[in-house]
């Protein structure tokens, strides 16, 4: 998750270098995040000119969901995330 900015400061941003950046990059992002919305980061990815895709976390915090209740949702979520990687690098998805 990144932090786009402090938590129910949505005026203080983040992501002024976002221009700036030049790799690939898969955002994981959960609809609980209190850093920011969904939509604020499609908004902000917007901004970046290299290829980026987003994979929501649904009903997840920033921390992705860890600790003890979270730890099965973060495997299944580890999978998700190396497949939207591939995808966007153009590589099959799946186990190599």
């Amino acid at each position: 998750s990144y932090p786009l900015h402090p938590p129910r400061k949505p005026r203080e941003a983040r992501t002024a270098h976002f221009g700036a950046l030049r790799t690939p990059a898969v955002f994981v992002h959960g609809t609980r995040d209190g850093f920011g919305t969904v939509v604020e980061l499609d908004a902000a990815r917007a901004g970046i000119p290299v290829a980026t895709t987003l994979l929501v976390a649904e009903g997840a915090g920033h921390d992705l969901g860890r600790g003890a209740r979270g730890r099965v949702r973060l495997t299944a979520l580890a999978g998700q995330i190396l497949d939207a990687l591939r995808a966007l690098l153009g590589e099959p998805a799946g186990r190599p």
